[in-house]
């Protein structure tokens, strides 16, 4: 699946490389875990995949996310045992360039 241009379906997480490497190892546990933590907080949105680009990770979602959807990830990824939080940037939407 590939989505031209940006989406506010992308939460963009920006992270050392040490710390993506190791979340990619067991991105299918993390994805199911995110949409857990989601779902016991009665929210609709679900993580999709997770995707790497040079600076940062990528969580592609089902639809478009809020700021406690965000607030909600960012806590997940924070208290993952083997992510050093402190290398882990608060996740944010892509931001649009148009005038």
């Amino acid at each position: 699946m590939m989505t031209k241009g940006l989406s506010r379906k992308k939460i963009i997480v920006s992270m050392s490389n040490k710390n993506k490497s190791r979340f990619i190892e067991s991105s299918s546990d993390y994805i199911a875990n995110i949409n857990r933590a989601l779902k016991n907080i009665k929210f609709k949105v679900i993580a999709d995949f997770i995707q790497v680009d040079k600076a940062s990770m990528i969580i592609v979602t089902n639809k478009v996310t809020s700021q406690l959807d965000l607030q909600t990830i960012k806590k997940y990824i924070k208290n993952t045992y083997d992510i050093d939080a402190d290398k882990v940037e608060v996740p944010r939407l892509p931001q649009s360039k148009l005038y």
